[in-house]
């Protein structure tokens, strides 16, 4: 599915299933809500934490539930999220280049 794909269809379920989208604030908490129960995961399977009995402890699904919220804002403010993404890769390739390779830190 590409980036597209992913708008299309999460407009669609929205339209179909969510009655409207939630204001670009709401959805920006509940994006920094997903973010944290992303990072939740990653302490307890990365971290020093250990998971409680009922945690859920899926990173992919956490991940979905993050790019979901973000599909969301992006599609409420009128952003193609695909084009970003090439430019992003354009601007890191342009400005970094070098930067990584060079990095002794990282050797």
């Amino acid at each position: 599915m590409t980036l597209r794909e992913a708008q299309t269809a999460v407009d669609r379920w929205i339209k179909e299933y969510g009655v409207r989208y939630f204001s670009e604030l709401t959805n920006m908490a509940c994006l920094t809500e997903e973010v944290g129960e992303l990072a939740r995961v990653i302490a307890r399977k990365y971290g020093d934490q250990s998971f409680k009995e009922s945690e859920n402890t899926s990173l992919g699904e956490e991940m979905a539930d993050v790019l979901w919220v973000l599909l969301c804002l992006a599609n409420q403010t009128g952003t193609d999220l695909g084009e970003e993404l090439r430019r992003s890769f354009e601007k890191k390739t342009k400005r970094d280049c070098n930067r990584h390779i060079n990095n002794p830190k990282l050797k």
